[in-house]
């Protein structure tokens, strides 16, 4: 046996799916055998195993019992000369382990090979080669001088900076996620160290390798996508304290105790100060745009609060001193909850959601302002004039912040369709446009790429050496590859060649429902999917859950005259209640048996159900399934208020028992 190729697996069904495809064009013409350790998967990860890939050996764990210890358990299984450890969310060319083993074979010094590594953009990832992080190298890395001087011969250590990524180097440490190695050196120096639980197991298994007496070599003469980061977050806290917990187990290991007392006191103070510094970063980003709102909305009541007053009695200090101090700052609650629930503080945020946000936040106030005592209402022409002035501020303020910093703020005037390319066959490129046309997403399609020199002028804009001229004349925005049409190699020196342009890539496997890319090597890798992605988004989640508030505050105002048109007048005010705190929703699924609610995202049980008009004609469960499938995949707000108009009536019924979903499910 030449090669065990040994994944460990955790709810990345849709990159591991992916990886396959590569792996198995990768070990022609070699005796190969594929490992997968799952540990304990929920996404169907195993069931996607069994269907497509029958010939993989599948060890399915019951617990997540690490990565160390997962790969320990498909070591000792492995048949192969040669061992390489691999992420599922990676994919390899075509020539990658024949290109290893040669390598390897004729270098018999070698204990450990990694190769060159771009993640979804086609960027360099620079862990490609490493280090050994010792005190002074952690250091630099801890406090970002590594970053600051990257090819410093003395500060860029950890990444080894100052050496050429396009030659062959021995260096200290291979990354975790291609690591090729010798099956006669594992025997030697054992396997991985269990200890450490997911980070740090490369660094000391890529040390005990050099203290063997053997070498660790980073071999750029192939390349492969590693999507990193679908398991953790990279910017996370946990990953944080997990990466540097790492470290300090290692310096325990095989530092003396004197200087392993030293660094572990170290990289503590730094996982202190890490961990409050990406606290402190995300609560000042959360709180920015809704700060400056507030503070930019109460400066123009002071402005025109005066000169309002002058105008229409003549002087000043009309309204009392309680009209600033409480009235105003209420107005402003009410419009930045408003502006929140409808995506007015994204990242990406679109000029129609804000105003949605500010005009429903005006609504709510003109309602409540309706309902007080007459000598609490103040003026309507101040609301109005507060609500001109909080579209001109918050529009102005957003695009102040987009200049500053375009990466956590930015705004759209104009929600502009996404221009794709798919390079592909004409038939594998319609079925991967027809996924994508099934997902919240709604690209502008500029037509497709022949993977071939030699093609139909009619159905294709050029072949694939031709693609740098046609995205610059489109403005492409993205070009999604058909892996069924194109080696991975093609793929891989297509996005080398827009490293420095704005385009994101994306790789449909074959046979698949899902398109997998990645933006940048600090975000998990971007996922078009067919199943039920609409519900999902935060976004439309928030929408949802201000519907339900906004419509059951106009229920409980309404209340006396509603009572007269509800049936269950008493469940209904339960109901109100319940629904305004989050209990129940006022639409929700159609109770279904579990497991045809498992994949769905999970929402509080509703009153009304997409399927209400079916409950009394004992409706087959396949139908409802479909149903509740539908309302999840193609979710609308206006979906909902069909519902509640078409269900007005039955607002009384008892909310709907769904049965319990399995733990995991969406």
């Amino acid at each position: 046996m030449d090669l065990s190729v040994i994944i460990v697996n955790y709810n990345v069904k849709h990159f591991l799916e992916q990886c396959l495809h590569s792996v198995y064009k990768s070990a022609q013409n070699l005796k190969t055998e594929i490992i997968i350790v799952d540990n304990n998967s929920v996404d169907g990860s195993c069931q996607m195993i069994h269907d497509k890939f029958p010939h993989v050996i599948l060890i399915e764990n019951k617990d997540n019992i690490g990565f160390s210890r997962a790969n320990n358990q498909a070591i000792r299984r492995a048949c192969g000369r040669y061992i390489l450890l691999l992420n599922p969310d990676t994919v390899v060319q075509e020539d990658t382990f024949s290109t290893c083993i040669e390598f390897m074979d004729n270098h018999p010094e070698a204990g450990c090979l990694g190769v060159k590594m771009i993640d979804g953009k086609g960027n360099f990832l620079p862990e490609s080669k490493r280090g050994l992080p010792t005190p002074y190298v952690a250091f630099y890395k801890i406090f970002g001088l590594s970053t600051l001087f990257p090819t410093s011969q003395r500060f860029g250590r950890y990444h080894l900076g100052f050496l050429d990524k396009d030659k062959t180097h021995c260096v200290d440490v291979i990354s975790g996620a291609f690591m090729f190695l010798r099956r006669s050196v594992l025997d030697t120096i054992g396997f991985l160290d269990e200890d450490f639980f997911m980070y740090g197991e490369d660094i000391d298994i890529s040390y005990r390798i050099t203290q063997a007496g053997y070498v660790n070599y980073y071999f750029p003469h192939t390349t492969i996508i590693h999507y990193k980061g679908e398991s953790t977050k990279k910017s996370s806290i946990n990953y944080v304290i997990m990466f540097y917990n790492a470290m300090a187990i290692f310096a325990q290991k095989h530092f003396s105790k004197n200087m392993a007392r030293t660094y572990n006191i170290f990289i503590h103070l730094a996982i202190y100060i890490r961990a409050a510094f990406s606290i402190l970063r995300r609560f000042f980003l959360a709180i920015l745009n809704p700060v400056l709102d507030a503070a930019a909305i109460y400066m123009g009541y002071q402005i025109f609060l005066p000169v309002w007053e002058s105008f229409i009695f003549g002087k000043e200090g009309n309204y009392p001193d309680a009209y600033m101090h409480y009235v105003v700052p209420s107005y402003i609650l009410i419009w930045i909850l408003s502006i929140y629930f409808t995506g007015g503080y994204e990242k990406l945020i679109r000029v129609m959601d804000l105003l949605r946000g500010i005009l429903l936040g005006t609504l709510a106030i003109l309602l409540i302002y309706a309902l007080l005592p007459e000598n609490l209402r103040f003026s309507r022409a101040l609301i109005i004039m507060g609500t001109v002035w909080v579209i001109l501020s918050t529009v102005g303020i957003r695009m102040l912040l987009g200049l500053v910093d375009n990466k956590y703020f930015r705004i759209e005037f104009f929600k502009r369709r996404r221009r794709i390319i798919i390079v592909g066959n004409k038939s594998e490129g319609e079925r991967v446009f027809s996924i994508i046309r099934q997902t919240q997403i709604k690209p502008e399609l500029i037509g497709y790429v022949s993977p071939d020199e030699s093609y139909d002028h009619q159905l294709f804009l050029g072949s694939v050496n031709m693609i740098e001229e046609m995205v610059k004349i489109n403005k492409v925005d993205e070009l999604i590859f058909c892996a069924k049409d194109l080696t991975s190699q093609t793929i891989i020196s297509t996005m080398l060649k827009f490293t420095h342009a704005e385009l994101d890539f994306k790789i449909a496997p074959p046979e698949s429902l899902s398109v997998i890319g990645s933006n940048s090597i600090n975000t998990a890798g971007d996922l078009y999917v067919v199943h039920f992605n609409t519900l999902s988004r935060s976004l439309n989640r928030r929408k949802k859950r201000m519907l339900d508030i906004f419509t059951s505050v106009i229920f409980l105002v309404c209340f006396p005259i509603l009572i007269f048109i509800i049936r269950h007048p008493i469940q209904f005010i339960k109901n109100i209640v319940t629904t305004l705190f989050g209990i129940h929703s006022w639409v929700g699924y159609h109770p279904a048996p579990a497991k045809s609610l498992a994949p769905l995202p999970r929402l509080r049980p509703g009153i009304l159900t997409p399927a209400y008009k079916l409950e009394r004609i004992d409706p087959d469960n396949h139908i409802i399934e479909k149903i509740n499938m539908l309302y999840a995949k193609d979710y609308a707000l206006w979906n909902d208020l069909t519902i509640l108009w078409s269900g007005f009536r039955h607002l009384g019924s008892i909310p709907n028992v769904i049965p319990d979903i399995p733990h995991g499910a969406n």
